[in-house]
């Protein structure tokens, strides 16, 4: 009787053995069809995706993502996969920055010396970013800070203001790197410090470029100026960026968005009594989207900005205040070097 229990036994075995296996064998098949199908949407996405953001009926979206792209240095290669450069300016339209406003005509304000020590910081949200503002009461206390290391490589901004002994700075213009490495390098335009060009003067003093620049009395000065315009209006720190967002309370965008997309902002603004105005807002997260061209300038115009322009934003977009980066770079690897920032002295 032993014996025939233990037969039946391994017989139970070998069926509960196989049972298992077939339980196995349909478990695997079913995860590889699940694999199968999760690779086939992953394909069919990444190929539809930009087909449908470039090519399909939502307007709105086509011109954030096409701006966002194309104003991105590294990035600009994305729409020309899809589209042409007529096509790109079609979808850009009126929403591209900026508009008829003259840039070239300066209205100087009359605000007169006020040299203090005065500094506001708060913050700036709305439903899809967060930021940060400081408000200085002196203008003259802004100066151009750029890389120790220029034109080889850049300098954090938060570097940059303690090398200086700024209480206060943000990221300024736009920079070229060799080799697209992403290190500061070379600064786009021209780059003025106290008085002197450190970078990018040319020898035809009448061709205009785009400006934000502080004069000696401590007056902003943004839109398209030739050097020669700069040292008639004594100049005295200077960087080339854009686009001026308000010029002589006039803002420059009033149709659509500004067609930069939604990014990290950095900005800069002047109030009617000479204060200035230094913005940063985050993005490229869940916790911030990032702003438009045209949220920037409302948020500006918000403030009592007479004259304002963008500085360089994305994984560049930085503010230093009391001894430390107060937002939130969006760049993986923290705070980004750049070429030059805005400083506030004590």
């Amino acid at each position: 009787m032993n014996y025939d229990t233990i037969s039946l036994n391994e017989k139970q075995v070998k069926t509960i053995q196989k049972k298992s296996a077939k339980k196995k064998k349909k478990k695997k098949g079913k995860l590889r069809s699940l694999l199968g199908f999760l690779i086939f949407e992953f394909i069919f996405l990444t190929i539809t995706t930009p087909l449908l953001i470039f090519y399909g009926p939502f307007d709105n979206v086509k011109r954030t993502a096409t701006g966002m792209v194309w104003n991105s240095m590294t990035k600009q290669f994305i729409a020309k996969t899809f589209l042409s450069d007529n096509a790109i300016a079609k979808i850009l339209g009126d929403g591209y920055a900026i508009s008829n406003v003259n840039t070239e005509d300066i209205k100087m304000l009359n605000f007169g010396i006020k040299h203090n020590n005065n500094l506001e910081y708060f913050d700036v949200e709305s439903r899809n970013f967060k930021g940060k503002m400081i408000i200085v009461d002196d203008p003259t206390r802004i100066k151009v800070g750029y890389s120790s290391k220029m034109p080889r490589a850049g300098e954090t901004t938060s570097s940059i203001a303690k090398r200086n002994g700024a209480v206060a700075a943000i990221n300024g213009g736009g920079f070229i790197d060799t080799g697209w490495a992403g290190t500061g390098g070379v600064a786009l335009g021209f780059v003025i410090s106290n008085g002197k060009y450190i970078s990018g003067k040319l020898t035809n003093n009448y061709t205009k470029r785009d400006t934000i620049a502080f004069t000696k009395d401590g007056m902003l000065i943004v839109g398209k100026h030739s050097q020669a315009d700069l040292a008639k209006y004594n100049v005295k720190e200077g960087i080339s960026f854009g686009p001026p967002l308000i010029v002589n309370g006039k803002p420059t965008i009033s149709k659509g968005d500004g067609g930069w997309g939604i990014s990290p902002r950095t900005a800069i603004g002047q109030r009617e009594d000479g204060s200035v105005m230094l913005l940063v807002i985050d993005g490229r997260s869940l916790k911030s989207f990032g702003a438009t061209l045209r949220e920037v300038q409302d948020i500006m115009l918000e403030h009592g900005a007479v004259n304002a322009a963008n500085l360089d934003g994305g994984s560049s977009a930085t503010m230093y205040y009391d001894g430390k980066v107060v937002n939130t770079p969006s760049d993986a690897l923290g705070e980004r070097t750049v070429a030059t920032a805005f400083v506030v002295m004590p």
